[in-house]
């Protein structure tokens, strides 16, 4: 039996309003339409739409996957995808929380996240492509001309176009100061672009009549480095000032990549032979831009690993209520049947409530996140919005590394759960533990994230955000400090957000004497920080679950996994104490030569 999906509605609704207070906060921030009636509606229709038409489709295009035509350049998506993707437009989804002056709908981010999450649960191949036009609306948004949105942005709101981030060159990954791909000025205003872009997602399909490639290049006179970067509009069909498509551009897929999971996905190496592309923000600051996109797409990368969690979760859930095998060790909790169901077990009870803990946890963790993003844009306090700010950029790494990493974690669990059928593809648990993996790495590796957390965001920014998250778990901590029935969660809680704000001090101290105790901690550091911030939510949960009128068993459940997570899963936090006390001399004492030794 294939994986299915159904969407997690209740527990969607549970986090906007029990936990997040979403009503409130859009009635704060000027969002008259997003009243609950309309969010519930989206999250009913939303949850048809993967469950019905998406999720059907995630086995073939596994199995098929995208097909290249080196004759033409040209990719064919898998079965079903291109039809999918008509729907997705028709039902208005690619507009969401896009501004009404570009055809969008104009909702927060908050209330378009359960769609997100919805579809890279049901097919996360599927949902790169509108993934990658959400990048490219962000960045046209804030960066570019009135007259590139009129030409560009609608078509790309509408979902009549769509969008991708081409960034990466063969010799160059993370370090973008080191990219080739040039940039020649024109008699018109246009640029010619030449080069080669690797790693392309959704770089060409079969979706829509034009793909818009947000590029990055270097002008005749650019300095080196990064500071020598600009950013390029550069479409498939060219595309005059007036917004009339045109011509073909000198736009081509040389090839598809054959990855290890998300075969559904196209994943292009895309050549640029002096095509015709249109300079976006400032000569030379395609940096800036470019973080546009990146910290968007940090956030939805994130949502990414949480789908999967919640699909192999659900799957491993059901399969454990059927799958019979021994007895407990305790006595036969089914006496009528041959064997107990393997729920009764501890150790798979183990895997199980971890899967759900981090899910649950995650969700409220990426959903918060998404949140900020609305404060940051419209609040009318500009010293709120700055504090918003501080603490989604602390956030975003958190956000991306953790709930990735955890993906790989549940979809793992999930497969032990099934055993030797979880290996096999009937199941469709391999697929879900295969397409995990590339979420830790697109969009910044693990490592890459960490870096950005304890480099950027607590040595350069000196810990701003940090600053505000701890201010938000003293207020919970102080205003619940009498009620017992969470003094179990408060205790604790209040224990590590201290020796957070310790470990922040004790790594800063010693970096200034040497930077690499920096890149030696950040590993830590971050996953540190992620247990942390997810002990405040379980608390907040088991508040919100007690205080709302849901039934005893919901709170019941809330409950339990909150004692599972602070027993079994914050613990976690004392072995990445331990290794960032050990400092860079562990990492770095031992000469290259010796590795092979």
């Amino acid at each position: 039996m294939a994986s299915s999906y159904r969407a997690p509605v209740e527990d969607m609704r549970f986090a906007l309003y029990d936990v997040l207070g979403a009503e409130a906060l859009f009635g704060k921030l000027g969002f008259d339409e997003a009243t609950r009636d309309v969010l519930d509606a989206i999250l009913d229709e939303a949850a048809r739409f993967t469950e019905t038409v998406l999720s059907p489709l995630n086995e073939v295009g596994d199995r098929v996957g995208c097909e290249y035509d080196k004759a033409t350049g040209d990719v064919r998506t898998p079965p079903g995808f291109r039809e999918a993707y008509r729907k997705f437009v028709e039902g208005g989804w690619s507009g969401l929380v896009s501004p009404p002056e570009f055809g969008g709908q104009g909702l927060p981010h908050l209330a378009g996240l359960p769609l997100k999450e919805m579809i890279d649960a049901a097919n996360l191949a599927w949902g790169n492509f509108p993934l990658l036009s959400h990048g490219a609306t962000e960045a046209l948004l804030h960066h570019g001309e009135d007259w590139q949105r009129e030409a560009f942005l609608k078509p790309i709101v509408e979902g009549r176009w769509t969008g991708t981030m081409c960034l990466t060159e063969s010799h160059c990954g993370t370090d973008l100061g080191l990219l080739k791909t040039r940039a020649e000025p024109q008699a018109d205003g246009s640029y010619s672009i030449t080069g080669t872009k690797i790693f392309i997602t959704a770089g060409e399909h079969d979706f829509t009549d034009n793909i818009v490639h947000l590029v990055l290049a270097r002008l005749p006179d650019a300095p080196a480095g990064v500071k020598g970067i600009s950013l390029f509009i550069v479409p498939k069909m060219r595309v005059g000032r007036d917004g009339a498509m045109g011509e073909r551009n000198a736009v081509r897929c040389g090839a598809l990549e054959h990855k290890m999971g998300i075969h559904g996905s196209a994943t292009c190496v895309i050549n640029f032979d002096g095509a015709q592309g249109w300079l976006i923000g400032a000569a030379n600051k395609g940096l800036s831009a470019m973080f546009t996109m990146m910290n968007t797409a940090r956030l939805a990368v994130g949502l990414q690993g949480l789908g999967l969690s919640d699909r192999a979760y659900q799957n491993a859930l059901r399969y454990a209520r059927d799958r019979l095998q021994m007895r407990s060790l305790s006595g036969a909790k089914f006496p009528d049947r041959p064997a107990d169901p393997i729920i009764v077990h501890p150790d798979v009870r183990r895997m199980l409530l971890t899967c759900k803990a981090l899910v649950e946890g995650g969700r409220l963790l990426g959903y918060h996140g998404a949140s900020l993003v609305d404060v940051g844009s419209h609040a009318t306090d500009h010293a709120e919005r700055k504090q918003a700010e501080d603490l989604l950029g602390f956030l975003t790494p958190i956000v991306k590394a953790c709930l990735t990493e955890w993906g790989v974690e549940c979809t793992y669990h999930a497969l032990q759960c099934f055993g030797g059928h979880g290996y096999i593809a009937e199941h469709g648990m391999e697929q879900l533990a295969r397409d995990a993996r590339i979420t830790t790495l697109y969009e910044g590796t693990t490592g890459i994230q960490a870096l950005d957390l304890m480099g950027r965001k607590v040595m350069q920014q000196q810990a701003a955000g940090l600053q505000v998250f701890l201010g938000m778990i003293d207020a919970f901590c102080t205003q619940h400090a009498d009620d017992a029935s969470l003094a179990e969660f408060i205790g604790p809680l209040r224990e590590k957000a201290a020796q957070w704000q310790a470990l922040t001090m004790q790594v800063g101290q010693r970096a200034v004497a040497n930077a690499d105790e920096v890149g030696a901690a950040a590993y830590d550091y971050l996953f540190y920080s992620g247990y942390v911030a997810l002990a405040y939510w379980w608390a907040r949960s088991v508040a919100a679950a007690d205080a709302s009128s849901r039934s005893a068993e919901f709170k019941t459940a809330k409950r339990e996994t909150a004692r599972f997570y602070f027993a079994r899963v914050l613990p976690r936090t004392n072995t990445h104490a331990q290794a960032m006390a050990a400092g860079a001399e562990t990492l770095m004492a031992m000469p290259d030569s010796a590795f092979d030794s």
